[in-house]
């Protein structure tokens, strides 16, 4: 056998790279032919232009890409009864002082939702008992199908049972006993969050307080904030002694409260007085009228918004909350 050349041995190295570089040419030719096959197979897939949305699918598009501000609205007349019977005309809102567009109206009997914050701190060892009376008689006052749960405050806030249509205090709300300090705002924010989770449109937090402020990790504001957005009223009934040693301040951290949320202060801390206020604030939540809108100023820039509604009825009362803070962001 001859022995090979130099050349046919270049040539034995050289063939099999050949080989394999052609190998790997056909593979890519065939995957290019595959994917080309896979496009024109799934043209509806992977090509087709997206239909244009009907008018209904617009109108969806628009309800979730923009805000809708929704208030509770109180009407009463000179004696304090709630106004019935009124419609959308009848109404004008506006943010900062210009006119909005009303986009929703409801003025139907509802349900609704209560948060009642008991104040367990120590300025309230003398009058714990009368508090747990006033929740005694506010949960009397409810309808079968409102519901209601039972909170207490002082360092830290707890809840004691869920929202439900029962008229009863939990049991261990009767052995509460009180301790050092309060923080009401943080019981507001507690309310607040939890009220945002239900379906009832109308949402009260009813705080029973001798008022007091000391140990809180939000402000006021804050508390506000939250309670405007669960769209919650703040009502207040000061459980304090009345008479000249009566905490001034306390009184007030209970008005700012209500006042800003368009709820109710309560001077009374028992009797007939606080069982009719409680009696009202049941009736008027039952019957408030809901307005909804979409604010013409669309930033987001987390500034406080006033919100004011007028009537064309004259000789009434109108409560509403005083305004909103705008989403950031």
């Amino acid at each position: 056998m001859r022995p090979l050349t130099s050349a046919t041995r270049a040539f034995t190295h050289i063939l099999p790279l050949a080989a394999a570089l052609t190998f790997v040419a056909i593979t890519f030719s065939f995957l290019n032919r595959a994917t080309a096959r896979s496009s024109f197979a799934r043209p509806y897939q992977d090509q087709k232009p997206a239909a244009s949305p009907t008018p209904e699918e617009q109108d969806d598009v628009v309800r979730v890409s923009t805000d809708l501000v929704v208030v509770n609205v109180t009407v009463l007349d000179q004696t304090g009864k709630f106004v019935p019977g009124l419609k959308r005309a009848d109404f004008q809102i506006f943010e900062d002082g210009t006119p909005q567009r009303i986009s929703t109206f409801s003025a139907e009997e509802t349900p609704f939702a209560a948060a009642i914050l008991l104040d367990t701190s120590g300025s309230m060892e003398s009058r714990l008992t009368l508090g747990r009376s006033a929740a005694i008689r506010f949960l009397d006052g409810l309808r079968d199908e409102d519901v209601a749960a039972v909170y207490s405050f002082d360092t830290k806030v707890e809840q004691w049972g869920d929202f439900s249509p029962g008229r009863d205090l939990p049991q261990r709300v009767y052995s509460l006993k009180t301790r050092t300090m309060t923080a009401l705002n943080d019981a507001i924010v507690r309310a607040a969050d939890d009220l945002a989770k239900r379906e009832e449109k109308r949402r009260a937090i009813v705080v029973l307080s001798d008022g007091g402020e000391n140990y809180s990790r939000a402000s006021s504001d804050k508390a506000l904030d939250r309670a405007s957005a669960a769209n919650a009223t703040i009502y207040g009934a000061n459980m304090a002694e009345e008479g000249p040693k009566r905490d001034i301040t306390g009184a007030a951290i209970l008005r700012n409260l209500t006042e800003k949320s368009g709820g109710r202060y309560i001077d009374a801390p028992g009797g007939l007085a606080l069982r009719d206020s409680f009696a009202s604030i049941a009736e008027e939540l039952g019957h408030q009228y809901t307005i909804g809108y979409r604010p013409t100023n669309r930033a987001h820039d987390g500034k406080w918004r006033t919100v004011q509604v007028k009537l064309s009825k004259p000789d009434v009362t109108v409560r509403t909350r005083k305004g909103y803070r705008a989403p950031k962001g």
